[in-house]
């Protein structure tokens, strides 16, 4: 079978019932949950590995994966992490907040995870563009590798790109961050050999401590530190992961931006280390292991979906009928322009925390582009305005879209028709609780 496509015929490859772009963690869930259902399953990837930020992209902690009192983010996002947890032995069994993240650790329990599932998977291979079938419906993806340009096709796509590109592609509406404006992005590094006996007793150096060495690298100006943005997390003996420093104006849609900051950023984890050389007795020692392959982009294009999570229900805790998961994180805003060395707008001055025991619900109906009847959408770019975005796109949350986007796809791939708008939410939502998701009834 042939499609043609820019005046050329290609050859199609039509044997999958779903198709996966992207393998971070919304991809990864959503092609393992898909295959779990039966359904035959292709995961494109642009990289040469699984995991997403957390792998390409370096982020060393996972954020909370409790609400204070129970595990929230269950299924295949709680499996994820407490594999990868296992695998670092130095962090305690009860800890289940903030836990650091080796990401070669994590890596291979993605990896086992497609294997485990049969999951077909093309690394180093981008989707460049969509044919559509109909105005609602995409008929095959175009595919960019080193065998040049191919076709796929599927009967539902899953968009897990954290750019939305195959809804963009195919001519979706979208936002971007705030009338364009975006959040900074960080480029992520490693540090080993350094001195754990002396970092513990220091004060700590989280950019919120006013006792943080940051503050008097900042003072000094030598090192042209841009803000007080700086995490630190254990992932291996003496040796740490860094979410520090922020690169502004990266668009990660726009190459020559994202490439501009890749080499700010990289300059800039090198400027952190030579600065904590000179001012914390801990890093004296130390030096660079690895910058992240990849820069960390926090905000991209957002979709218009069946329906939009908004502040409105953020505050009230809202619940939905048709809700696949649950979420609890603070709505995590990252400045857009440098600012009096301030580095994020989180509930210290603007938002309120959840208290123990709370959260809200993210609807079925957030995944689904109002647009078009085969793509599904999980991660970063779902259906939410701008304030809650900051919110529902940490990984637990995105792990948890996935696997519910996954179970749906492969619903949707099995009717004569298919329409994902139509898929029954009841038997998705008890799908999803036989595989250990916390939706609780009374919700």
């Amino acid at each position: 079978m042939e499609i043609k496509f820019n005046g050329k015929n290609l050859n199609v490859n039509n044997d999958y019932d779903v198709i996966v772009a992207g393998g971070g963690p919304s991809g990864i869930t959503a092609a393992v949950a898909a295959a779990r259902e039966g359904a035959k399953v292709l995961l494109i990837e642009q990289s040469g590995e699984l995991g997403g930020m957390a792998v390409t992209g370096l982020v060393p902690a996972w954020t909370p994966y409790t609400d204070g009192i129970r595990i929230i983010y269950g299924g295949l996002s709680k499996r994820v992490f407490l594999e990868t947890r296992e695998k670092m032995p130095f962090i305690k069994k009860d800890h289940y907040d903030w836990v650091a993240i080796d990401s070669e650790s994590l890596k291979q329990v993605y990896e086992n995870l497609v294997k485990e599932y049969g999951v077909e998977t093309l690394f180093h291979t981008i989707v460049c563009d969509t044919v559509m079938k109909n105005e609602r419906e995409v008929d095959a993806l175009i595919t960019a590798n080193k065998s040049g340009i191919s076709a796929y096709k599927a009967k539902v796509y899953v968009d897990c790109t954290g750019d939305a590109d195959i809804y963009a592609y195919s001519g979706g509406e979208f936002e971007i961050g705030d009338k364009g404006d975006v959040q900074p992005s960080t480029m992520c590094f490693v540090v080993t050999n350094v001195d754990e006996d002396i970092i513990n007793k220091e004060p700590n150096l989280y950019g919120g401590n006013k006792d943080s060495a940051i503050h008097k690298i900042i003072a000094d100006g030598k090192y042209n530190i841009p803000d007080t943005h700086l995490c630190i997390s254990k992932i291996g003996p003496n040796t740490y992961g860094f979410n520090a420093g922020h690169i502004w104006n990266v668009h990660s849609t726009e190459p020559e931006e994202v490439s501009k900051g890749i080499f700010e950023g990289r300059d800039l984890a090198r400027r952190y280390v030579e600065a904590l050389k000179e001012y914390h007795p801990a890093f004296k020692n130390a030096y660079l292991v690895q910058t992240a392959p990849t820069i960390g982009i926090r905000e991209s294009r957002r979709i218009v979906g069946d329906y939009t999570f908004t502040t409105d229900d953020y505050f009230a805790r809202r619940s939905f009928d048709d809700e696949i998961c649950r979420n609890n994180y603070f709505i995590d805003i990252h400045k857009s322009a440098k600012e009096n060395n301030e580095w994020h707008e989180h509930s210290d001055t603007r938002f309120e925390h959840y208290k123990d025991g709370e959260s809200h619900g993210v609807p079925y109906r957030c995944l689904c582009p109002k647009a078009f009847d085969n793509i599904l959408v999980a991660g970063r770019t779902i259906s939410t305005d701008r304030i809650t975005q900051g919110s529902t796109r940490i990984m637990p949350c995105c792990l948890c879209e996935g696997e519910a986007a996954g179970i749906a796809a492969a619903m949707a791939a099995k009717e004569s028709k298919v329409n994902i708008h139509n898929v029954n939410t009841d038997e998705l939502r008890q799908t999803l609780k036989k595989y250990d998701a916390y939706l609780p009834d009374n919700n």
